[in-house]
């Protein structure tokens, strides 16, 4: 089967064997993935001398389905999230706590977007919101607008940021987000909104490694406020504005609890639902729950599709500022 993968920082596209199906797992026959520039593009930067494959975040049609599986059936459409289960590929193995069946008036290609729903849903978790509260999200690429979209939707008030003019303009239709691509209006926003307080929390969703906003985020912040780190951050915050605020500093780990648990992912046993109610799994469900009852649009994010084997072009044109779009949905 055809997959993509990175290989001395380029993208390609590899013949790798097909999957075959095992217990408590389903084989999916991929039809659309969704490409995670941020992640992704710090893959491919680092992948000279080896070959890693790409993707996380997909949706495909049930092929197949192994002993302990009855939630689902062959036919049935499936939205997965999680390397190394779920990459851009023909066809994956998934393991069932990975995957959420998707409602008939969700669209294939919001589908795909699942996996990103989840990242951005377990994020506000660890932000540990209370109805009504502020929030900064600061980068507006693919997670930030997901995460400012589900936070209006949850009735936070959302004050966004980024430096790029297009993407603040993307949260114009949202009419309850205020969002700013000037730092100096932004503060006077936190100042009014707040009186003068601060935000109740910030959650960076930029890139870049060494940031200014570890530092700026720790200004927009109230007393004992938080700080979540959702992009791919340096925690490098300044001591003495941390301890004046007794600043709270978080970092959110992908989907949710079991992410990189051996026992949920590979050997797919689910944790109790009393004690451990939101899950990667149990995010994914809640993603596409939104999404069908319209309590998000995704539809912004999946105006660009492209086959499978111009992925290698998408890439580059994501990469290179050439698209508009935050990322591109391959279709298989």
């Amino acid at each position: 089967m055809k997959q993509i993968i990175a290989a001395n920082q380029q993208v390609e596209i590899s013949e790798v064997p097909a999957p075959e199906i095992k217990d408590n797992n389903i084989l999916v026959k991929t039809m659309h993935s969704a490409i995670s520039p941020g992640t992704e593009g710090s893959i491919i930067a680092s992948s000279m001398g080896k070959k890693v494959p790409l993707g996380y975040s997909a949706m495909g049609m049930v092929d197949a389905c192994g002993s302990g599986i009855d939630d689902v059936e062959k036919g049935d459409l499936v939205a997965c999230y999680g390397a190394p289960y779920v990459h851009h590929a023909e066809k994956m193995l998934v393991p069932k706590t990975l995957y959420a069946k998707v409602p008939e008036n969700v669209k294939p290609q919001e589908a795909a977007l699942a996996g990103i729903g989840a990242i951005g849903i377990h994020a506000l978790r660890i932000a540990k919101l209370e109805f009504g509260e502020t929030v900064v999200i600061a980068g507006l690429g693919l997670l930030g607008q997901m995460i400012a979209n589900i936070g209006d939707t949850a009735a936070y008030n959302v004050i966004a940021y980024d430096i790029s003019e297009q993407r603040v303009d993307m949260l114009a239709q949202v009419t309850t987000i205020h969002a700013f691509s000037e730092i100096e209006a932004m503060e006077k926003k936190i100042e009014s909104l707040t009186y003068g307080n601060g935000v109740d929390a910030v959650l960076l969703c930029a890139g870049g490694k060494r940031s200014p906003l570890t530092e700026q985020s720790l200004q927009w912040i109230r007393n004992k406020g938080k700080v979540v780190i959702v992009g791919d951050i340096e925690p490098d915050f300044p001591r003495t504005p941390m301890f004046i605020k007794e600043a709270q500093i978080f970092i959110s780990r992908a989907g949710g609890p079991g992410r990189y648990d051996k026992t949920y992912e590979s050997e797919a046993i689910d944790y109790p639902y009393g004690f451990v109610r939101w899950t990667e799994g149990r995010n994914i469900a809640e993603y596409l729950r939104l999404v069908s009852e319209k309590r998000i649009d995704v539809q912004p994010f999946i105006t660009d599709e492209v086959g499978l084997d111009n992925a290698a072009a998408a890439y580059e044109a994501l990469f290179n500022d050439k698209s508009a779009g935050l990322t591109k949905i391959i279709n298989f």
